[in-house]
């Protein structure tokens, strides 16, 4: 017998936006007690460091010097701040000491073809590190890193578990490892550029979502959870070489896998799912919002024609491609008539497969949203997306807290690693380390 509403449901009442961010909770999460350090850099590697956080790691972001301050990480949520500068050799000791007591190390350098050393012992290290690269048998490529002393070789002698993650847009290796690029870049190089745009135009690349946090930030925080599962058997840490390009094209394998059925046959923008269908489209609305078309299967489309108010038996067959771009002109003018609200209205709990398009500030207040308790806030009243996917037993429990400063924790991670308060002192008086305590609100 079927539970009536309400009945055996606690869960979902857990899972509303102000009960999610008790951080009193973090001890039941996934990866409560793993240790993070994140090294500051762009989108993707935040956004892996966040997703960890999500879900219960201990995550310290390893802020630059001199930029204490404002945080400029949009993706901090959960995160602490030390700031601290790597490129004083006490700065590089304190980053390896700090590693000897991590789990984990997010790290998003590419290999610049050159770095400027600031000290005799970078430059003996430099020597040293060139003359191991020409030994055949260590497979290390010369980077930021190991020239700071940092290096994988380095850091996991003395901490044999760690999990190194270096996440770059076209890998650790290859003729582009040096090279500076961007998410349509790699997007480019991946293939899967060639498959995005609509029909007589350039392949169109969307907003940095594919290359960048899909292929990058999300694929590097899955290789982090792996070595993590395998070091429970193992006791070992590895290396984690994350290329976006690489991690863009495994997450777009479908597109490799269905190339022999079809679906892609015909030129860019006149297939089934990308955009040459009229029963998969979007279309403007009377109001000057959109509607999203994705009635595929027949069934689902014989709703979708109903629900404009034809009759399918008076248009041409579904699957007839050379039909597709003038009933494209007819729904377009149909679509056309109505608000997006209207249109809601009629496709609204129908398998049409027909929804409106939401714009950020609408999506939170749509009610399959509200009642997922999809999105949350945070204390700043800022509206962000609940940490995705839900587990049962041990669910994702998001800081509600406003996003680190630089430097904010500094002081309170270097005594949780073991540093001594003299030890802090000193580093902060030679100015390795930055501190940045936020104004109280009077």
């Amino acid at each position: 017998m079927g539970h009536r509403h309400g009945e055996g449901r606690a869960r979902p009442r857990r899972a509303r936006p102000a009960s999610r961010c008790r951080r009193s909770q973090a001890a039941a999460m996934a990866l409560s007690g793993v240790r993070v350090l994140e090294l500051a850099g762009l989108a993707p590697a935040p956004l892996c460091g966040m997703i960890l956080a999500d879900f219960g790691a201990r995550v310290v972001r390893v802020d630059r010097l001199p930029h204490a301050g404002a945080p400029t990480d949009v993706q901090g949520r959960g995160k602490r701040s030390l700031a601290l500068d790597l490129k004083r050799p006490q700065g590089a000791a304190a980053l390896r000491r700090l590693c000897r007591g991590a789990d984990v190390l997010i790290e998003p350098f590419r290999h610049v073809q050159k770095v400027v050393c600031h000290s005799f012992g970078e430059v003996k290290q430099e020597k040293k590190l060139e003359k191991t690269r020409k030994n055949p048998k260590v497979s290390f490529p010369l980077g930021v890193m190991e020239k700071l002393g940092l290096g994988p070789e380095v850091l996991l002698q003395e901490n044999p578990g760690l999990i190194y993650a270096r996440l770059t847009g076209f890998g650790q290796t290859g003729k582009y490892a040096k090279t500076a690029g961007h998410d349509i870049n790699y997007l480019a190089l991946s293939g899967v550029l060639s498959k995005l745009g609509r029909k007589d135009e350039n392949p169109y690349a969307p907003i940095n979502l594919l290359a960048d946090f899909a292929g990058g930030g999300v694929m590097c925080a899955m290789g982090i959870v792996i070595a993590l599962y395998e070091r429970s058997t193992s006791g070992r840490g590895q290396i984690i070489d994350a290329s976006m390009v690489e991690g863009v094209a495994y997450l777009s394998s479908f597109l490799w896998k269905s190339e022999n059925m079809g679906i892609w046959s015909r030129p860019r923008g006149e297939n089934l799912l990308d955009s040459g269908a009229p029963f998969y489209e979007i279309y403007r609305t009377s109001d000057g919002k959109f509607m999203a078309v994705g009635a595929i299967e027949p069934q689902f489309y014989n709703q979708f024609i109903k629900g404009l108010g034809l009759d399918s038996k008076e248009l041409p067959d579904q699957l007839s491609i050379s039909d597709w771009p003038e009933m494209k002109k007819k729904f377009a003018s149909i679509f056309a008539q109505k608000t997006q609200a209207e249109w809601y209205s009629i496709f609204d709990g129908t398998d049409a497969c027909v929804t409106p398009v939401l714009s950020l500030n609408d999506v939170a207040l749509n009610q399959h949203n509200k009642q997922r308790s999809s999105f949350i806030k945070n204390d700043q009243g800022e509206i962000s997306p609940r940490p995705a996917p839900v587990l049962s037993r041990t669910p994702a429990v998001p800081s509600c807290n406003r996003d680190p400063f630089v430097g904010e924790h500094t002081e309170e991670i270097l005594l949780e690693y073991g540093f001594t308060k003299q030890e802090i002192a000193k580093l902060h008086s030679d100015k390795v380390i930055g501190f940045s305590k936020p104004k109280a609100n009077l």
